[in-house]
């Protein structure tokens, strides 16, 4: 059997190929769209991908089924709820793919969403225990997948968790303790709130370990994993309902293009909203006004679908050399309206000075002072609710985590100087970027965020 899982750090994504050597058959499962690596692979070992399987309707990530079978002729696969506009091979309970001596097992596992499914992967036909389960996003390494985000629009996140709670304490810990678990999603992800940054795990570990899988009533699993989830960033609707329709491929092929200084200026003039993929310092010391910041180095793609819309068109502004590597990490979001991207940033900005501003970035110790002032300014939180609960908060500070910020612009004051912070100042030189777009005119982020906060007002030992 050959086995490879493929992670990407910027979505805390797996996906997974398996093939039996003999024969030299191979299913993909839970596929980025840009295929190249599952391709390059499959070539390099003599393997032919006749099977493409979604676990479910991806929320966080638009999958590769569409790219893997226009580019093998391979089959996708869903769980028999799934309804899409392409054809799909409907996947029941306990149906077995052969791929030669290599066998492939579904178990319906809905709770996450309705038609999720995990599978089984046994080494050899004849094995009793699996050589391991591919549990999608049901069941994480310290951690089970949400069940109420939009993705699944017309089911309530009670009635999801009550599934889930079937699929996790009765299927998956009904599996024998060395069989191997290869989530599809790591640390960092929105589908969950408690994922561990290991890669696998067995069910015997995470029968001892993880919280959703102790013993306990219905209730008292719904009820726990409902409590203290983030806000899902806001294109999860929009990528998980893109993931049933029969949408434009990706093609690595048609780059986007370098823009001039003046047709950037023009396309920018009739709409096109700037995304600033430099890192917040850099942004600070000058931008072009409007411009988004969503810093490259980071969880690009997650937070760019937060702030940005799809239906708008986008110019890209990305740190030297890493231009397609921003517009590729959009297109795994279903963000492809890219017109161009400038070449050379710091050249342009200095073609178009009159645009350019810097921003205003504060730290702790000013924001101290100000806040003691004659008018203090409105502090706004956008970290998560657990952060705020494990590590404390600024007292009468506003709190809109950054994925709710999109949807809460009218709760925030216009009459007053704004302050924002997260826990380290990324997140909230997105979020200033953005209500800067907004026009919302005095903005400062914090350095180095809460944590710099929490320094500055740490006690003294004596």
């Amino acid at each position: 059997m050959f086995f490879a899982q493929y992670y990407l750090d910027c979505l805390s994504q797996a996906s997974y190929m398996i093939a039996d050597e003999t024969t030299g058959q191979a299913v993909v499962v839970d596929p980025r769209r840009d295929v190249s690596e599952y391709l390059a692979d499959a070539e390099a070992h003599g393997f032919t991908v006749v099977g493409v399987i979604n676990t479910h309707f991806h929320a966080d990530f638009l999958a590769g089924h569409l790219e893997m079978a226009a580019r093998t002729g391979a089959w996708i696969g869903y769980g028999r709820r799934a309804e899409t506009e392409y054809p799909i091979r409907k996947l029941a309970e306990g149906e077995r793919i052969s791929l030669g001596d290599v066998t492939l097992q579904i178990m319906e596992t809905p709770g996450h969403t309705p038609e999720s499914i995990s599978v089984l992967v046994h080494a050899h036909a004849d094995d009793t225990v699996p050589h391991g389960v591919l549990t999608g996003d049901a069941l994480f390494i310290g951690d089970v997948g949400r069940p109420d985000l939009l993705a699944s629009i017309g089911v309530t996140a009670e009635e999801l968790g009550s599934l889930l709670y079937d699929s996790v304490q009765n299927k998956l810990m009904g599996l024998p303790n060395e069989v191997r678990v290869f989530p599809a999603h790591g640390a960092g992800s929105a589908c969950g709130k408690n994922l561990s940054t290991e890669k696998q795990s067995t069910i015997g570990e995470q029968r001892a370990t993880n919280y959703a899988c102790a013993p306990m009533s219905e209730a008292e699993f719904v009820a726990l994993v409902t409590a203290g989830q983030a806000a899902a960033p806001g294109y999860f609707a929009y990528d998980a309902d893109l993931n049933r329709k029969d949408h434009d491929l990706y093609d690595p092929a048609a780059a986007p293009r370098p823009l001039s200084a003046e047709e950037f200026t023009a396309l920018r003039a009739d709409g096109a909203v700037v995304v600033d993929a430099r890192g917040p310092q850099e942004f600070g010391t000058g931008h072009l006004r409007g411009a988004v910041n969503v810093p490259a180095d980071g969880r690009f793609a997650e937070q760019a679908g937060t702030v940005l819309s799809p239906q708008k068109e986008l110019l890209v502004i990305a740190p030297e050399n890493r231009e397609e590597e921003v517009v590729t990490r959009l297109a795994r979001i279903g963000f492809d309206r890219v017109a161009g991207y400038l070449r050379s940033p710091e050249d342009a900005l200095t073609a178009m000075a009159d645009e350019v501003t810097p921003a205003s970035r504060l730290t702790a110790a000013q924001l101290r002072t100000a806040l003691d002032g004659e008018q203090p300014p409105v502090v706004i939180d956008v970290r998560n609710c657990g952060e705020r609960g494990t590590n404390g908060f600024i007292e009468g500070a506003l709190h809109i985590s950054l994925g709710e910020l999109p949807r809460r612009l009218d709760e925030i004051p216009t009459d007053r100087p704004l302050v924002l912070h997260c826990a380290g100042g990324h997140r909230s030189s997105i979020a200033a970027s953005l209500l800067r777009q907004h026009g919302f005119a005095d903005v400062s982020d914090v350095l180095g965020g809460y944590a710099a906060w929490a320094l500055l007002h740490a006690p003294v030992a004596a």
